[in-house]
């Protein structure tokens, strides 16, 4: 081996030997000290019991979350129940702990828990048993944790098994939380389903019906039309779409709105492309396009129809804005500046239930806002940012 070759070999080792022992004392000093190492491997563990509690109390999460949670309480078992008192999973599973008359006492002590305190159950030769009970905010048995022991748990034990239990009904009153959420937005596109006017629907049939004689291919063409609009809005899919899949409805509904009124109803279309990606509210759109027309026809010969989707940085703005009668607005209650609130028609009911989809997704920073007067037309305006975590179509 030549000198420089040697040279070389060493200084590379040594370069090896530097970041080895900086990565060392990095990790020393992120994790230096017994106590600090202790809270790391506590928190990592309750992250690992949160995953299966964050889905609900059954069987499965049950059974996910035990062993994290008998880790957490230091105990050498742990049986957990639902809010009847119902065993729904014990760790470890296929442990001598386990005997019949272990899983008995068990069986008794989250009984008398299920009123609301903690029982301690330690007999000479049988293992000392805890039930705490798992309580919501407002007090409500949602569960109880069994904690089991050879030895009489000390005062410290006990204190840990409440914390324990106390976490542990948190993360599934988060998961309630989160169940809580979808159902409301579940609820909402139904809302919004019933809220299709029926005289759209009876209308967009009779019109169909008047072109087949007269004009069998566009009685055809909008046959399809209807079936397409129906089958999107009565879709079975998630709270949120693509804004290009909302303004695709929205062309149909105003192709079968244009075969009824003719060239009484004028519209007219600008979408930036760079927009057509955004996810929305699934059916976000179509109470402010189905209350524009309304509003623009009530009472005259013709209206006409503006639908905007811009980029505006990091957000994108819809409006849909017609010529036609307008509101008065103190008929729009506001909660929040100039936000629609509930009105006293139907479409401003639809309208109210797009403002609070849009809060609860995106924050109270995008919210709707019209602007109107009586005579002076009406515009609803819409923003919503161009990404936002959790949120997808």
């Amino acid at each position: 081996m030549s000198g420089a070759v040697a040279l070389a070999l060493a200084v590379t080792l040594a370069a090896v030997a530097l970041i080895v022992g900086a990565i060392a004392v990095l990790t020393r000093n992120v994790v230096s000290t017994p106590a600090e190492r202790t809270v790391h491997a506590a928190l990592h563990t309750a992250s690992l019991a949160a995953r299966s509690l964050r889905r609900g109390l059954d069987v499965d999460s049950a059974a996910g979350a035990a062993p994290h949670l008998r880790a957490l309480t230091g105990s050498d078992g742990v049986a957990i129940y639902d809010g009847d008192a119902a065993l729904l999973a014990f760790d470890p599973p296929g442990d001598p702990l386990w005997t019949p008359s272990t899983l008995d006492l068990c069986h008794q002590t989250a009984r008398e828990a299920i009123t609301g305190q903690r029982r301690v159950l330690a007999r000479e030769q049988s293992p000392a048993v805890v039930a705490q009970p798992m309580l919501d905010d407002d007090g409500v048995v949602i569960g109880v944790l069994v904690a089991v022991n050879t030895a009489e748990p000390a005062p410290g034990m006990l204190g840990a098994i409440g914390e324990v239990a106390r976490y542990a009904a948190s993360q599934l009153e988060l998961a309630e939380l989160a169940a809580s959420r979808a159902r409301l937005d579940r609820a909402e596109v139904l809302a919004l389903r019933a809220q299709i006017s029926p005289h759209f629907i009876y209308n967009a049939l009779n019109t169909i019906a008047s072109f087949v004689r007269t004009d069998p291919a566009r009685a055809r063409d909008l046959i399809l039309e209807f079936a397409d609009f129906t089958r999107y809005s009565f879709r079975s899919a998630g709270p949120y779409t693509a804004l290009a899949d909302e303004l695709r409805n929205i062309d149909r509904y105003l192709t079968l709105e244009r075969a009824r009124f003719g060239t009484a109803l004028s519209v007219t279309l600008q979408v930036a492309p760079e927009v057509l990606t955004v996810v929305v509210p699934f059916l976000a759109l179509q109470p402010l396009v189905e209350n524009a027309v309304r509003h623009g026809l009530a009472g005259r010969q013709g209206g006409s129809i503006e639908i905007v989707a811009r980029n505006e940085g990091s957000d994108c703005v819809i409006s849909v804005e017609d010529d036609g009668v307008g509101m008065d607005p103190e008929i729009l209650r506001s909660g929040h500046g100039d936000v629609l609130g509930d009105g006293e028609q139907a479409a401003h009911v639809g309208l109210t239930n797009v403002d609070h989809r849009l809060r609860a997704a995106f924050g109270n920073d995008y919210g709707l806002v019209v602007e109107t007067a009586p005579g002076a037309g009406t515009k609803v305006i819409m923003r919503v940012p161009k990404f936002r975590s959790g949120v997808r179509a």
